[in-house]
């Protein structure tokens, strides 16, 4: 497996496995910071109907019930067609909420990989971005979207990002 998480230097694990951004929508990691200051894993079992996966461990489920769709994504610079699949990805999670589906978005923390995907399924829904990522800070945390690209993604619109990122000959 590819190394998709970059370090957070000085941002602190959440204090929740998971958290809901709007009714039935919902985002969170692999890992947290119980009251005990403990670093715990968040296993996922039949609280869901649709679990994404930016990020995935053995042994965090979700349970048989759950669909599971897994996506792994690096927490740095995307490539175009990296954008073009969070946008379907953010599509796939709005129809699931169209549906009536309780969805997780998560990644290892809980902030970056899970906050553009939900940020950007909140676009899709009609939310301009500031907003958004305002809504994803003050849900999961203060610390969700602290990736400055990935915000530069979501105010500049994925498609002018994966266009622009189509044009660098390293991607």
């Amino acid at each position: 497996m590819s190394k998709t998480r970059q370090r957070d230097q000085g941002v602190p694990h959440p204090a929740t496995p998971w958290d809901e951004i709007t009714p039935g929508l919902w985002m969170g990691g692999h890992f947290w910071t119980g009251p005990s200051g403990r670093l715990r894993p968040a296993v996922v079992t039949d609280e869901f109907d649709l679990v994404v996966s930016l990020f995935t461990r053995s042994g965090h489920g979700p349970g048989p019930r759950a669909e599971h769709v897994v996506a792994e994504l690096p927490d740095a610079p995307l490539t175009a067609a990296q954008l073009h699949f969070v946008q379907h990805l953010a599509r796939t999670v709005s129809l699931a909420l169209d549906l009536g589906l309780t969805t997780l978005v998560r990644c290892h923390s809980g902030y970056n990989r899970s906050g553009l995907v939900v940020a950007q399924c909140l676009v899709e829904r009609g939310l301009p971005p500031d907003r958004a990522v305002a809504l994803v800070r003050s849900r999961r945390s203060p610390h969700a979207l602290h990736n400055e690209t990935f915000t530069a993604y979501l105010a500049d619109g994925l498609d002018i990002a994966a266009l622009l990122a189509g044009l660098d000959p390293s991607s």
